[in-house]
């Protein structure tokens, strides 16, 4: 499987649409990381231009790549050991495209159907067939319309039986992979 996923923290929107940069959470890094390492993707790209959230991101990793942390808890560290830390979207894009021999169909996410939306089926059968995918996980309110208009597609909207919908960045990372890279058939039959 040829799947990345990359936690965009700049650039981003707030609650009234300005560009902005967010701060790197530890439980996002942790949390991606976990779901990442459980459905098999290949490497978890924390994006952020800023320095301070670079060291914030390598800090913490380090504790649990190389730290205390790494001996008590292994299960951290191999969950951990796929997040690489980066400036900009760009520059992940481009080691992706070194890594995979290819450049990897970048896709968004959006809490609202997009008129270049793909359908899960498409982008199942896109990564079935071995075809290198990036999802990008915007924080704040959202992935800015400048990301929104460099990418290749956009997954569908989550949405549940209510009007609310503002998920976690954690929780919609994780259902996302399950809906893409989960295998339903079997937990059927483990219902039966």
């Amino acid at each position: 499987m040829k799947v990345d996923v990359a936690l965009v923290h700049h650039p981003v929107v707030n609650r009234i649409g300005e560009t902005i940069g967010s701060a790197v959470t530890n439980l996002d890094l942790h949390d991606i990381a976990r779901a990442g390492r459980t459905y098999g993707v290949n490497t978890y790209w924390v994006v952020t231009p800023f320095k301070e959230q670079q060291e914030l991101a390598a800090q913490i990793v380090g504790h649990w790549q190389n730290g205390h942390g790494a001996t008590v808890n292994p299960d951290r560290q191999n969950a951990l050991s796929i997040i690489r830390i980066r400036a900009s979207i760009e520059e992940a894009i481009a080691e992706a495209t070194t890594n995979y021999g290819e450049r990897p169909c970048v896709l968004a996410t959006c809490a609202k159907r997009q008129s270049n939306t793909r359908s899960f089926a498409a982008i199942r059968a896109m990564i079935g067939a071995e075809k290198p995918v990036m999802l990008l996980f915007g924080t704040a309110w959202g992935l800015s319309p400048d990301v929104m208009e460099m990418v290749d597609g956009v997954l569908p909207p989550l949405q549940g039986p209510t009007p609310f919908n503002h998920l976690s960045v954690r929780s919609a990372a994780s259902i996302m992979l399950d809906r893409l890279l989960g295998r339903p058939d079997d937990w059927e039959e483990e219902q039966n």
